[in-house]
């Protein structure tokens, strides 16, 4: 079956979309709402202002061209004065002539809605003469100067027989309402993300191995049963770690005990030429026994019992550094004074004594760093050995999968679980500054 390829107009809208929860709740109740109000806008007020407009526009013209018809009429000085104080009283229209002036060309300025070009079409339609208008002069009156055989008609009509005032409440009102459901729904959703970003960060710390106090229940039915559902979860788990570290306890004393006992026979045993050498291999092996219980109970029981707190991880490895030192290795040591981090000290001090181990059984030099890069800090263990191959890098982190001569298969599997239970990684890689095998571990701040 093919996989299907997301078209370009999909990935250019997941680019622009919000990665929160949060924000795509809000953006899919608000951008329905703000389209329904845009088709009412369109559909009702949108052929309502064109046709309002239009027929207030049509009506000033025609008390234009009335008196324009009647000056035309009456020549006489005395009646043109009469016929423009008439309309000046009738038709509420500031009008006066002058006589043998020519009208200078204006720049048209376009204003918000459809009122000038509406009054401009009607003008058109009545007179085939020029004219200009000025609707940015005085914020009353609109300005229409007219050519006219004679001279030039000057016009101030009242810009409030023109304007449609109402469609800008209902666009205010769509607005501001858009804007009131906009913020009721944040400050709903808010809440409600609220409980699922703490649930998110308890779960986090608690697979961190850190100690987390049970969760309150909040929010949406469905976050309140996964609350209570994360409570119940962390709660069985530590009744199983506790019970696990209990029988593993006594486990370990029961193998122990007879360990003890071959110990004490072979210590009691003659020290003749004949029984030296097999009793020396004898308690070699008593010894390796028990290490090996020592291994399989520590990767068993991991580091649970112990809680996250803040640690300089640099004196962690500075003890590292130098167990290893006192036990021969030839280690130099790169690292800051201070990284503090929420770290299970002991259980880190063993997963870099482990990889530490390992690079000491297989090389002559081993190199231990750390730096910090961002929210997270880098721990590397390079060594100048032979190394692993790339094809089973991955393989030697199973348990008991010991490339080594006398180990337990167990010490990287134990660095992994408990660098992962810090939430963290570690891989194998070369060693780009001595050759050998490279251990890098990464831990969160």
């Amino acid at each position: 079956m093919r996989a299907r390829v997301p078209s370009p107009f999909a990935i250019g809208l997941k680019r622009f979309m919000p990665r929160s929860l949060l924000g795509r709740t809000l953006l899919i109740m608000l951008v329905p709402l703000v389209l329904v109000q845009a088709i009412a806008l369109q559909l009702f007020y949108g052929n309502h202002l064109g046709v309002v407009s239009r027929r207030l526009s049509s009506g000033i013209a025609g008390e234009i061209a009335y008196t324009v018809e009647l000056l035309r009429q009456f020549q006489a000085p005395d009646d043109r004065e009469w016929v423009l104080e008439m309309a000046r009283r009738q038709f509420t229209l500031g009008i006066r002539m002058e006589p043998g002036a020519v009208l200078e060309p204006r720049k048209q300025v376009n204003i918000l809605g459809p009122m000038d070009d509406d009054l401009a079409a009607a003008l058109t339609e009545k007179f085939n003469v020029p004219f200009t208008m000025d609707w940015t002069s005085d914020p009353h009156t609109v300005l229409i100067r007219m050519q006219l055989p004679d001279g030039v008609l000057d016009v101030e009509a009242p810009r409030k027989r023109l304007a449609i005032g109402t469609v800008f409440l209902f666009v205010g009102w769509l607005v501001g309402s858009a804007l009131f459901l906009f913020v009721i729904a944040a400050l709903f959703m808010r809440n409600q993300v609220r409980a699922i970003r703490r649930l998110a960060r308890s779960a986090e710390a608690f697979g961190m191995g850190r100690d987390v106090p049970a969760i309150r229940p909040e929010g949406a039915a469905e976050v309140r049963q996964a609350a209570a559902a994360f409570n119940r979860m962390q709660d069985r788990i530590r009744r199983f770690l506790a019970q696990r570290t209990e029988m593993l306890a006594g486990v370990s004393h029961d193998l122990r005990t007879p360990l003890t006992r071959l110990r004490l026979a072979l210590a009691m045993l003659p020290r003749t030429e004949e029984l030296r050498q097999d009793v020396a291999e004898m308690t070699a092996d008593v010894e390796e026994m028990d290490r090996m219980i020592g291994g399989y109970l520590a990767f068993a029981r991991g580091e649970g019992t112990e809680q996250a707190e803040p640690v300089n991880l640099a004196t962690i490895l500075d003890d590292v550094a130098a167990g290893a030192r006192r036990a021969g290795a030839m280690l130099d040591l790169d690292v800051p004074p201070d990284l503090t981090l929420k770290l299970r000290a002991d259980a880190v001090r063993r997963a870099v004594t482990n990889l530490v181990d390992n690079a000491r059984r297989h090389a002559r030099h081993v190199r231990l760093a750390a730096v910090a890069q961002g929210r997270s800090v880098l721990v590397t263990v390079d060594d100048d050995g032979p190394g692993i191959p790339a094809d089973r890098r991955e393989s030697v982190f199973r348990p008991f999968e010991s490339g080594s001569t006398g180990g337990t298969g167990l010490g990287l599997t134990i660095a992994r679980d408990i660098v992962r239970a810090h939430g963290g990684e570690i891989v194998l890689e070369d060693s780009p500054l001595l050759g050998g095998l490279r251990a890098r571990i990464r831990l969160p701040v």
